[in-house]
């Protein structure tokens, strides 16, 4: 199925919740609101049509700019953007699901930003949102085991963050 055609069939069910698209870049993408997450990839899952069988990876990206003279020449607000690359088997196309998150909880800093997880659906996306929480500093609503996997469980920060400040010291050990 055409990308285009994967697009017309999401807008169809899920039109209220898409908020963008992009279909000329090399990863075709849609983009949709947060609270939807769960419904339309479950949607893309097990629609006959479509059968987005496999979830290769979940990333979180932190658009931020801590300098402020390049921050005012950014067109765009501070936010983390979470993806999602699917891709049928059986159907031989692939998408990429995108959304935006604030970058702090109702814009309280250190309140991570929260989506629902889609662990129950796929199960590569348990290990890659305990990765994007642990690294990029979101949380993953409803996700069974939401623990840190990289950084030890009592690390500050997440270091994926634009703003993140590694520390100088950890336990009594000082880094270079």
């Amino acid at each position: 199925m055409e990308t285009q055609a994967i697009i017309d069939k999401l807008r169809e069910k899920f039109a209220a919740e898409i908020v963008g698209s992009d279909l000329e870049t090399f990863d075709p993408w849609v983009e949709i609101t947060p609270g939807s997450v769960p419904q339309v990839a479950q949607f893309l899952r097990d629609d006959p049509q479509l059968r987005f069988d496999l979830l290769h990876c979940v990333t979180g990206v932190d658009y931020f700019e801590p300098d402020e003279k390049k921050a005012a020449k950014v067109d765009w607000e501070p936010h983390v953007e979470v993806i999602y690359h699917l891709s049928s088997m059986a159907q031989r196309h692939r998408l990429v699901l995108k959304v935006t998150l604030p970058r702090w909880k109702d814009d309280t800093p250190g309140q991570l930003p929260e989506v629902p997880t889609v662990s129950h659906l796929w199960n590569t996306a348990n290990w890659h949102e305990r990765e994007v929480f642990d690294l990029s500093g979101v949380r993953f609503v409803g996700h069974p085991d939401p623990r840190r996997m990289l950084c030890p469980e009592d690390w500050v920060g997440h270091p994926l963050r634009k703003d993140y400040e590694m520390p100088t010291e950890y336990h009594g050990i000082r880094a270079r």
